[in-house]
């Protein structure tokens, strides 16, 4: 199994702008769940903490191969999502493990 986890800095002025961000973030992410071949798990959470250092949102994936996570980064459905996010993302960064 793999675990692909993506934690990101929404863009917005406001937090309500960076609240509004990331909730079509989360939507447009699991619109998709069904069309991933290998995807076993999905969740999008939001930061409550408000620490400095936090990021906005995590995206934290399960797969069942490298080949799936592979399949993942170049399926049509996620390169879509990734488009139609734009620059609503200002920082991103990224684990993948196998557990």
């Amino acid at each position: 199994m793999i675990k692909h986890i993506v934690m990101w800095n929404m863009a917005g002025d406001t937090a309500e702008e960076r609240l509004q961000a990331a909730q079509f973030l989360r939507a447009q992410f699991e619109a998709i769940r069904a069309e991933i071949p290998g995807l076993l798990r999905l969740e999008v959470g939001f930061d409550h903490s408000r620490v400095d250092y936090a990021c906005d949102v995590v995206l934290y994936t399960e797969f069942d191969s490298q080949e799936s996570l592979d399949g993942y980064a170049v399926h049509p459905a996620h390169l879509r999502v990734k488009e139609a996010l734009g620059k609503s993302r200002i920082a991103r960064h990224q684990v993948d493990y196998r557990f």
